[in-house]
This record gives C-alpha cells, structure tokens and sequence, in this order.
C-alpha cells in the first residue's frame, strides 16, 4: 500500500472527482487518496451524500411529473447559463 497521506488531495479535489468517482472510473491510487480524504473530511463526506442523494431524486423526476411550464423555465436557465460560458 502507498504511504500517501489523506492530504495528499483537497476538497477542491475532492469535488472536481466526485463524478468520476461514482462512476468508479478513478484508478486505485486516486480512488484510495478520495477515499482516505473522505475518512478525515465531513464536509466532503456530506457533500458526497448531498450528490448521491440528488442522483437518486433525479431519477425519479420524468417530463410528465413536473408541473407545467417548468420544462421550458429550465431549459430557458439552461440556454442563459450556457450563454454566459460561451461568452
């Protein structure tokens, strides 16, 4: 085993992997470096719950389920922040 310490990544870090790390696409070194970040952060351990549990309502959510006109306002927010990104 490595002598990496928990350290060794930051919470910052620790957000910019989240996906990767759910979708178990981080290599053994950088999945136990998450981990060990994990175990000795319990701000990015809520905020790992926080993804997980947003994850899980939003499969629940389909088109028919949301009140009407909430489609077309999110996809009206999602062309304004692209918008902003693209410049």
């Amino acid at each position: 085993m490595s002598n990496l310490r928990p350290m060794d990544i930051t919470c910052k870090e620790v957000v910019e992997l989240i996906t990767e790390y759910l979708d178990d696409a981080l290599s053994l070194e950088e999945r136990t470096r998450f981990e060990q970040h994990l175990v000795t952060c319990p701000g990015c351990m809520a905020y790992l719950r926080q993804v997980r549990q947003t994850i899980q309502a939003s499969r629940r959510l389909t088109e028919e389920s949301l009140p009407s006109g909430v489609k077309e306002e999110l996809l009206d927010a999602f062309r304004e922040w692209r918008k902003r990104r693209i410049g």
